[in-house]
C-alpha cells in the first residue's frame, strides 16, 4: 500500500487490510509450529521468532491481533499447533504442557511491538534487546503453567527453559536483522 492510498484508505478498507494481515500472520505461525523438532515436554519450533516477529513488524495491535487468531484457531479445534493431528484437540491441547508458552505468545507480539512503537527496532542491537526482551515473557506463564501441571518436584527449568535458550539467542538475533526493515516500510507508508 503507497503511503497516499493508507492516507486516503476509508475505514472499511483499513479493516479489510489488518484482517487479512492478521490471517496472514495467523497462517506463517500455523506453518511455523509444523516445522518441530519433537523435544519432551515441549518441542523446539520457530513460533518463537514468528511471534516476535509479528510484533516487531506489524506493532503491538495488530501483531498481537494475529497471535490471537491463530490461538482462536486452535481453540477452535483447527489443527494449526506444533503436533496436532488433522483434526485438532482445541482446548484440551492448550490446556497441556505448552498451555502458558501459548498465552505467553500473546504478551510477547505485544511487548514486541510496544518496544518497536518507541524505537526499539531504530538498530539491529535494540531491536535484539527487544526481541530477547519479548521472547522471556513467553517463559513466565509457560514456566509457571508447566510447573503447575507437571508438578514443582520435576525438573521445569530442565525442561521448559534450558533446551531453548541458545535457540532463543539465534532466533531473537535474527528478528532483529529481519523484522525492524518490514515495521520501518509498514510505518513509512503510513502503517495498517
Amino acid at each position: 500500500m503507497t503511503l497516499y492510498a493508507a492516507l486516503t484508505a476509508t475505514r472499511p478498507e483499513k479493516m479489510a487490510t489488518a484482517a487479512l494481515v492478521a490471517l496472514a500472520g495467523s497462517m506463517l505461525l500455523t506453518l511455523s509450529a509444523k516445522f518441530a523438532i519433537p523435544f519432551y515436554p515441549v518441542p523446539l519450533t520457530m513460533t518463537t521468532f514468528v511471534v516476535i516477529g509479528l510484533g516487531l513488524a506489524l506493532g503491538p495491535r495488530l501483531g498481537t491481533a494475529a497471535v490471537a487468531l491463530y490461538l482462536l484457531q486452535g481453540a477452535a479445534g483447527l489443527p494449526v499447533f506444533t503436533g496436532t493431528p488433522e483434526k485438532g484437540l482445541g482446548l484440551l491441547y492448550m490446556a497441556g504442557p505448552t498451555g502458558g508458552y501459548l498465552l505467553g505468545f500473546l504478551l510477547a507480539a505485544f511487548v514486541a511491538g510496544t518496544l518497536a512503537e518507541r524505537g526499539m527496532d531504530r538498530s539491529p542491537l535494540l531491536a535484539f534487546v527487544a526481541a530477547l526482551f519479548a521472547g522471556a515473557i513467553i517463559y513466565l506463564p509457560g514456566l509457571l503453567w508447566l510447573g503447575t501441571l507437571l508438578g514443582w518436584d520435576k525438573p521445569i527449568l530442565a525442561w521448559g527453559l534450558m533446551p531453548f535458550i541458545l535457540g532463543d539467542l539465534a532466533k531473537a538475533a535474527l528478528a532483529a536483522m529481519v523484522f525492524p526493515a518490514a515495521w520501518s516500510m509498514i510505518s513509512s507508508q503510513g502503517g495498517l
